[in-house]
């Protein structure tokens, strides 16, 4: 666990450069199979990915508000691109995200960083289920160098007849590809289970990636490579005098809608996440909500990939080491650096070999243990809700996977609507701050009980009464329980006191 204590800031920049220089390389390494993956995956050209993780490692890590989180292109976001970008074309990604990122911006000024942490923990988990499920069945066909479908269950029927039009006697291209893509995926899965602690930090990507190219030119395979421009200038084209003429299209607004929603979501979660992992710093919501925005604003304007904080990439700067946020724009200028001089790298990667990274990726969203321990913790519906946001992402469109999911969180609610009154308030009793909450702890009042509990003092022995809870949603729980693991992980004293129910709940979320 990284001891990160500063921001990068004055002194703080030069004690810790050689752990953060070292940290950049890794998530510089991390990064690039990745943005060029998911820029695939989104239906646009690789550069578009590569052009959102310069920005988002160079400009967004100066204006962060989370000191180690890494921002740039998301497989979470990569399905909604796709479907926006075969709807409208490429051209009318830049000014959605225009306003997406400005959007943002203000949503930051307006201090509502920490309604987004009020999310269903089941929506979030669910949506980047059917996010992973969307990014393997499609990256499927990428495997056998062909376009995937235009919806997830067109992909998904589909799948069969790709597998039965091969013909292991006569390697055509197809054949080549998938064997590319497969060797990727093994190198990738072998080096997970039998890497050397030492090289512990070496990304399994990267070295399926290279596997995948070494064969491919070493034995002059005719399969698809990724096509990069030869000035990554030209990936930073600035727009023309009409470039916000498509925002007068309604439909357009609610896509810049809903990619803000979503891009804060995933972006002020990973950064919960992050925390989780380092005892520095914590993350200001509000500064990073308006750093994601002016980061989509700026990829708006160049017609990049959207941006969001992402959790590979950032716990990769964790465990190298990081101490401040020069890690991530370093890890930006050494994306620039590459594709500036040596494109001609990246035009030997062969496309089966980053559908490959993308299809273990997309896997390791689905966590079919997330549903089964919201089940056996908070109950039935917490579980309904990840499984209806899951199958509707899937089957329909995300947007209406996260509508309905939100809508069920809402019918938590309906047992206590005569009663959702929720108070926290604060005395100290010697050395000891004492929380007494009372009402219905439910995700309307998570932003009062979260500026409660980090306003709280470090050093001081904390006891958290629940004695006058009556009801307490898996939303609020799960935020409780990690405050709670946090403080006792760093030897705070911490106890809690209330219901038998509530405190066996808290036990096991």
């Amino acid at each position: 666990m990284t001891a990160a204590t500063a921001d990068g800031a004055g002194g703080g920049l030069s004690r810790y450069f050689v752990r953060d220089f070292t940290a950049s390389i890794v998530v510089f390494l991390v990064a690039m199979p990745l943005c060029m993956g998911i820029a695939i995956a989104s239906g646009v050209p690789p550069e578009k990915g590569l052009v959102t993780g310069i920005i988002g490692g160079i400009v967004v890590g100066l204006l962060a508000g989370s000191p180690l989180q890494v921002s740039g292109p998301a497989a979470g976001l990569a399905v909604i691109v796709f479907e926006f970008v075969r709807d409208n074309g490429l051209s009318a990604l830049g000014p959605v995200l225009v306003l997406a990122g400005a959007l943002q911006v203000v949503a930051g000024v307006a201090r509502l960083g920490g309604v987004f942490r009020a999310i269903s923990p089941a929506v979030v988990h669910g949506m980047l289920a059917g996010i992973g499920a969307l990014i393997v069945i499609g990256q499927f066909h990428i495997l056998f160098d062909a376009k995937p479908l235009s919806n997830g269950i067109d992909n998904l029927a589909m799948m069969p007849a790709r597998v039965l039009g091969l013909t292991p006697f006569d390697l055509r291209s197809t054949e080549l590809a998938l064997m590319l893509g497969l060797l990727t995926i093994g190198t990738m899965l072998a080096w997970e289970k039998l890497k050397p602690a030492r090289l512990g930090l070496v990304p399994g990507a990267l070295l399926g990636v290279l596997a995948a190219t070494g064969v491919a030119w070493g034995l002059g395979l005719d399969v698809a490579r990724i096509a990069v421009p030869d000035s990554i200038g030209a990936a930073f084209a600035l727009p023309g005098g009409d470039f916000l003429a498509p925002l007068t299209n309604g439909s357009l607004i609610v896509s810049a809608i809903a990619i803000a929603f979503i891009a804060s979501a995933e972006t002020l979660l990973s950064a919960a996440a992050v925390d989780r992992m380092h005892d520095g710093v914590r993350t200001d919501y509000n500064k990073e909500l308006r750093a994601q925005g002016v980061g989509n604003l700026l990829c708006g304007v160049v017609n990049a990939l959207p941006m969001t904080g992402v959790i590979v990439r950032s716990s990769a700067n964790v465990q190298a080491g990081a101490m401040t946020r020069m890690s991530a724009v370093m890890h930006g200028v050494w994306i620039l650096g590459f594709v500036a001089l040596l494109p001609f790298i990246l035009r030997e990667v062969p496309m089966a070999a980053l559908g490959g990274v993308l299809v273990v990726t997309g896997w390791k969203l689905v966590s079919i243990k997330q549903v089964r321990r919201l089940f056996e913790v908070h109950g039935f519906m917490p579980a309904l809700i990840w499984v209806a946001t899951f199958t509707l992402v899937v089957t329909t469109d995300l947007l209406t996977g996260v509508l309905v999911g939100l809508a069920l969180s809402a019918l938590e609610l309906v047992p206590h609507l005569r009663n959702l009154r929720f108070r926290v308030g604060e005395q100290t009793v010697g050395e000891t701050v004492r929380l007494e909450l009372e009402g219905a702890a439910t995700f309307l009042g998570l932003t009062r009980l979260t500026n409660a509990l980090e306003q709280v003092p470090v050093a001081k022995p904390v006891h958290v009464d629940l004695d006058r809870v009556h009801a307490m949603d898996h939303t609020t729980a799960e935020m409780l329980t990690e405050w709670l693991a946090r403080r006792k992980q760093r030897g705070n004293a911490v106890t809690v006191s209330g219901p038998a129910p509530l405190l066996k709940t808290l036990a096991h979320a």
